[in-house]
């Protein structure tokens, strides 16, 4: 039921969102984490939509993601089914629904100037927004985990799947790495997070 999402986000947010899902064909549920998505928008061939959104971010991540996804459900309804799922349309939509939330009421005042600046041109993900995903992380759980960005060149990690890599240079926005069983070259999102091999 999609009354259980309020949990999951700040409590001054919780009637504006109630009243964008008081619409009997959208579901949200709830996932466990996943590596590659923070949330998604479907259509169901029986004509109602879900959304899905992973429970493992944090109050102010939770709600980017899900009003990003009541985005495209709401372009969906606007503007017919061949919308594009990042396009204009659902950038204005985004943007529409996201304004009455940007107060700091609901999001702590560091948060307010990357959002601001992420909403003049919002992408089809926030972690795209460096600054804006920096300033969300810094509300996750502490872990033991280190951002791409702040290793030095040379230095050894491993990724969630379990493979080691070498760290090398950076190339404009993505930092290269080679893994170093295949010898392959990988480019990682500077804020990737990591876990540093200390013996390297």
């Amino acid at each position: 039921m999609n009354q259980n999402v309020t949990s999951y986000i700040p409590k001054a947010a919780r009637d504006q969102v109630l009243q964008l899902l008081n619409d009997d064909r959208l579901q949200v549920v709830i996932k466990k984490a996943r590596k590659t998505r923070h949330g998604d928008y479907t259509k169901r061939s029986n004509g109602h939509h879900q959304i899905t959104v992973n429970s493992n971010l944090n109050p102010y991540r939770f709600l980017v993601t899900l009003l990003h996804e009541i985005a495209h459900y709401e372009a969906y309804k606007s503007f017919g089914v061949h919308v594009r799922p990042h396009g204009k349309e659902w950038k204005l939509t985004f943007q529409r629904l996201a304004l009455p939330f940007l107060n700091p009421e609901i999001f702590p005042a560091q948060i307010l100037p990357f959002l601001a600046h992420y909403f003049k041109n919002p992408k089809a993900s926030s972690d795209s927004d460096i600054l804006l995903s920096r300033s969300l992380k810094q509300f996750d759980p502490p872990n033991e985990k280190t951002y791409i960005y702040e290793i030095a060149e040379g230095t050894h990690f491993k990724t969630s799947n379990g493979k080691i890599f070498c760290m090398g240079k950076i190339r404009r926005t993505r930092f290269e790495a080679i893994e170093l069983q295949s010898g392959r070259s990988y480019a990682f999102n500077p804020n990737a997070e990591v876990e540093v091999l200390l013996d390297s």
